[in-house]
């Protein structure tokens, strides 16, 4: 499985996006906001399939296409070494959640892997400034 990692329907309930070659207008993100992974936890040993709970503080959740100041959805990246391009929709490398999920139910292979949030705006930009999530490392444990 490519980066191995699998994931749930509920994550594609926003249907996938592809990144375009020019860049676009980003949107004015809360000098405030903050995303943060409420679940699992920085250092956690989880089994091979688990949620995954999103926070968000200073802005507001909206589905992709909805244009309301300070409001985004959630993007998950999963053992990303690099940010994505912050001026073009992100792409299918990320695990878009358009529909204005909250959490979603991931499965891994065994091992250390990193989990990391970026809200993106009506159109999947990151914000600007970007709300971005501190990395967290979890560990995957063998069945």
């Amino acid at each position: 499985m490519n980066k191995a990692w699998m994931i749930g329907a509920l994550a594609m309930l926003g249907g996938p996006v592809l990144a375009t070659a020019q860049a676009a207008e980003r949107t004015e993100a809360s000098q405030e906001a903050q995303a943060y992974i409420i679940s699992p936890q920085n250092g956690e040993v989880v089994d091979t399939t688990f949620k995954v709970k999103f926070g968000l503080s200073g802005m507001g959740v909206a589905p992709a296409g909805v244009d309301v100041k300070h409001t985004g959805h959630h993007h998950l990246m999963v053992d990303m070494d690099e940010l994505p391009a912050m001026d073009k929709p992100m792409g299918g490398d990320i695990i878009h959640f358009g529909g204005g999920q909250t959490e979603t139910t991931v499965t891994l292979e065994p091992g250390e892997h990193t989990l990391q949030l970026i809200l993106g705006d009506k159109s999947h930009i990151p914000h600007d400034p970007a709300v971005i999530s501190k990395k967290i490392t979890i560990r995957v444990k063998a069945d």
